[in-house]
């Protein structure tokens, strides 16, 4: 396992300054009776580095909802005023975004609030130690601040057993953790590598990601996860397709938020005063110019808030993970896919399917091209009269017939973009008219 300085996750740096002052009353000093829980009412699309206080925040934040976020963690790199915090919160309420505050220098009865305030930043990177006075610190929330989110992020996998986990492994670090702090969100980052002289992380990825998923269905709350958006340490510069098949494969296993890690680029350093993050290039830079990233994320998004209405109405039923070498049609048995064929002439067979729940009963299948190189034109059988299996369109939201992407060739045809996935709805019952 690497060692977590040569990682390249930085998300908890500014944030960790800014928990460590939390001066909130312990919980015994609160009363007994829990307070409303956080109600998670739409798909989050977010990110990490919010726009510094300037003249131009109004145009800065209606740049954001143009790229079609939905919410915004403000406050992290910098101890703002509470007069910015307060004008933040305002444009979001303007925009139609949700806010997410970090600002817990402040006693509890101050914290920022408002109509667009979804709640607060308690902590990054915990260590099991800390789960105990954060176990307090979300009851102190609750009461305070009743229907408030408190999102605490947790390490991903790559992280030290013994140094930040404070575990003897991943799932052990993650069990303890939903154990002792009752969240109504579980969250975690983990910034996958994709060349393979660096070592392909797509698997440590979805490793993780099975882990929220298992935890979070335990729990019976959502699941949220930062992805990579910009170049550090060893992390290249993400294209479109790496981007697009991070986001999907989150939707894979059930995430109801991703959230990019950067928007904007980040100038702090680090604690021996090393520049964390020489190259720049989030989705927006130091001095406020977009970068190509502004214009995918706002490709992307505007999937993603089409897909979320449909997205909060399902539950994870099963993962599965349809290798080069694996055998398509025995990973399927018992799917809402009959089959699974390609051409001879397309690469080798390379998916992974998420199966869902929808609340009114319907099952929905989630098929992504695990390739981030290469399209894919896969042959599916759904188990279902092909006239009742619909798709969600991901321009408008709505339910629509499964197009045939080549009608000339026998069977259903279904085109799929490097990293890309669809989104299809089955009848209640398997083979129905």
């Amino acid at each position: 396992m690497a060692d977590r300085n040569d990682t390249g996750f930085h998300c908890g740096i500014a944030l960790a300054l800014a928990f460590a002052a939390c001066t909130w009353p312990a919980a015994e000093a609160i009363s007994e009776a829990p307070g409303p829980r956080f109600v998670q009412d739409r798909f989050a699309i977010g990110f990490f580095g919010d726009p510094p206080e300037s003249e131009d925040l109004d145009k800065r934040f209606r740049e954001i909802a143009d790229a079609h976020f939905s919410v915004a963690i403000i406050g992290e790199l910098e101890r703002h005023d509470p007069a910015v915090l307060e004008r933040k919160l305002a444009l979001c309420d303007a925009l139609g975004l949700k806010a997410i505050v970090v600002q817990l220098w402040v006693e509890s009865e101050s914290l920022a609030d408002g109509p667009a305030c979804w709640g607060y930043g308690i902590r990054d990177e915990p260590n099991t130690a800390d789960f105990p006075a954060l176990a307090q610190q979300i009851e102190t929330l609750r009461e305070v601040r009743p229907g408030k989110l408190g999102l605490i992020n947790l390490f991903p996998s790559y992280a030290s057993p013994s140094e930040q986990l404070g575990a003897a492994n991943y799932e052990a670090y993650v069990a303890a953790f939903v154990d002792q702090v009752d969240v109504d969100v579980l969250c975690m980052d983990h910034y996958p590598r994709f060349l393979p002289h660096s070592g392909d992380g797509r698997e440590a990825y979805c490793s993780d990601l099975a882990i929220m998923r298992k935890y979070a269905l335990k729990k019976g709350i959502p699941f949220w996860n930062f992805f990579n958006a910009m170049p550090f340490g060893y992390h290249t510069d993400p294209t479109e397709a790496q981007l697009r098949w991070q986001v999907f494969a989150s939707l894979s296993y059930g995430a109801k938020g991703v959230l990019y890690f950067c928007y904007w680029t980040p100038t702090f350093r680090g604690p021996e005063g090393a520049f964390e993050f020489p190259k720049g290039g989030a989705i927006i830079t130091a001095d406020g110019r977009r970068t190509r990233h502004y214009e995918q994320a706002q490709r992307i998004n505007a999937r993603l808030q089409a897909l979320g209405p449909t997205l909060m109405q399902l539950t994870s039923i099963a993962v599965l993970r349809i290798g080069p070498q694996g055998e398509a049609a025995k990973i399927l048995a018992d799917s809402p896919l009959r089959a699974l064929e390609r051409a001879a002439e397309d690469p080798p067979h390379n998916y992974l399917i998420g199966i869902f729940r929808h609340q009114d009963g319907r099952r929905a299948v989630l098929i992504q091209n695990y390739h981030f190189a290469y399209t894919a034109w896969p042959s599916v059988a759904f188990d279902a009269h092909p006239q009742l299996v619909k798709e969600v369109d991901q321009r408008t939201g709505q339910e629509v017939a499964v197009a045939d992407d080549s009608p000339e060739i026998d069977g259903l045809q279904l085109s799929l973009d490097a990293g890309e996935g669809r989104l299809f709805l089955l009848p209640r019952q398997s083979g129905g008219e």
